[in-house]
Formats: C-alpha cells, sequence, structure tokens
C-alpha cells in the first residue's frame, strides 16, 4: 500500500477536492483505493460526499473505537473507494474538542487502526498548514510521496514552500503540485480567464517543484459525476512516478 499525502500551506486552496478526485481516478483505473480525511479539526469529505453524521460523539477512546468499542475502525465503502474521516464520528455541527497534544495520536488511529484491507493506494487528505500533526504524520508515517496543492495566488504559493520544506527535513518524496481554480473556464465560448494577477516568480512553488495538472475555476466541477480529465492525468502522473 502506497500512502500518498496531499497537503497545503493554506486553507481553501481545494485540497480535499484534489484528494476525492484523485481517489475517483485511481479507482475509476482499477486500483484498489483508500481516502483518509484526516483533517480532523475540519473534515469535508463527508459533506462532498454527501454523507452527514448527526449524533453527537461524547466520548473519544484512543486506540478504540469510540462507536463500538472494538480496537479497529472499519472505513465506509463509497463509489469503490474506502473512506474514514474523523466527519463519520462527530456529528455534522461538532467542533472537534482534543487538544493539539494528542492529535498526532487520533492520526495515527485513523492510518493504523482502521481495516483498509489490501490497498494499492491510501490516499491523506492533511489539514493545511506545518503544525504538529503534519509534522507528526511526515516523520513517522511511511509516506511513499506527497501532493502540494496550492492556488493561483502569491500566499497560496508562499505557505506550499513552507510545507515543502517541512517535507524535505523528513526526507518525504514530493511527487508534483497541483495548481487549483488557474483562470476562469467561461461556460458558454469555453475561453479561460485569468482571475487573479500572476505569482511573483521569487515566491512561485513551480519554481522548485514539477506541476502535475493545473485545473481551471469552471462551474462544470460542481455538476459533473463522473471524473474530469484533469484528475485522470493527475492519476497518470501519480502512477508514473511509482512505475
Amino acid at each position: 500500500m502506497k500512502l500518498v499525502a496531499v497537503a497545503s500551506g493554506k486553507g481553501g486552496v481545494g485540497k480535499s477536492t484534489v484528494s476525492l478526485g484523485l481517489a475517483r481516478a485511481l479507482a475509476g483505473a482499477g486500483r484498489a483505493v483508500g481516502l483518509l480525511d484526516a483533517d480532523i479539526y475540519g473534515p469535508d469529505i463527508p459533506v462532498m460526499l454527501g454523507l452527514k453524521q448527526t449524533r453527537e460523539l461524547r466520548r473519544w477512546e484512543l486506540g478504540r473505537n469510540p462507536r463500538f468499542g472494538r480496537v479497529e475502525l472499519e472505513p465506509l465503502e463509497v463509489e469503490g473507494i474506502k473512506v474514514m474521516s474523523v466527519g463519520f464520528l462527530l456529528a455534522e455541527a461538532q467542533m472537534f474538542a482534543m487538544p493539539a497534544m494528542l492529535a498526532s495520536f487520533i492520526g495515527d488511529q485513523l492510518v493504523r487502526n482502521v481495516r483498509w484491507g489490501e490497498l494499492d493506494y491510501l490516499i491523506v487528505d492533511l489539514p493545511p498548514g506545518t503544525a504538529d500533526l503534519q509534522q507528526h504524520i511526515f516523520a513517522t508515517m511511511e509516506l511513499a510521496g506527497a501532493i502540494l496543492v496550492v492556488g493561483p495566488q502569491d500566499a497560496a504559493h508562499l505557505d506550499a514552500r513552507k510545507v515543502l520544506s517541512l517535507l524535505r527535513d523528513a526526507e518525504v518524496r514530493v511527487l508534483g503540485a497541483v495548481e487549483n481554480m488557474r483562470g476562469l473556464r467561461c461556460p458558454h465560448c469555453g475561453e479561460t480567464l485569468d482571475v487573479f494577477p500572476p505569482v511573483a516568480e521569487e515566491r512561485s512553488l513551480l519554481r522548485e517543484v514539477d506541476l502535475l495538472v493545473s485545473i481551471p475555476l469552471d462551474p462544470a466541477f460542481a455538476k459533473v459525476n463522473g471524473i474530469p480529465p484533469q484528475f485522470g492525468e493527475l492519476a497518470r502522473h501519480v502512477e508514473e512516478r511509482f512505475a
């Protein structure tokens, strides 16, 4: 099983969208895929899959399944993908009230105490930034590689370069970058219009990391039931990196 982390320096760049799109594309190519929503303070994968937990969780027992008292958690299978998220255990509007010093234990539990079975890939959707949980995952989990997601803004690239530094310090292989929201695609004529000014050359992540795929702002992405071609291209790039 290859663990592939999807990371970003800041929130709002579409990291969860890329994680889910990559998982769907790999599963569509016949791979056995798991998707871990490791953003324990803001899990978005459940709502993106149309899933909702309404019952609040009152107690979390480290090392045990907080719902059923068993040692291992059972992932949900959605669209042929095995999925696990804190959002399956907490009510949708419930905050995750766990001290930061214990967050790394939750991350371990969600990777090691889940019945993933035989997988080709486990895609790990990380929280944004370089906090304790990300540092712990990079330092202790056997990641096969990481993908950095940025938006077309200076701040997104600048913050992503900090994550890049953290990955290099942890000796995690960087597979490349995805630039999301790169221009607005007109639904009428198909022309792409730049919404943001160009990223300053000295701040661009793409000076140091290969661009795997560029994804435009496109209203069709919110409506498509299949797999947009950009995610199929991303999946091919990922598989080529491991060939």
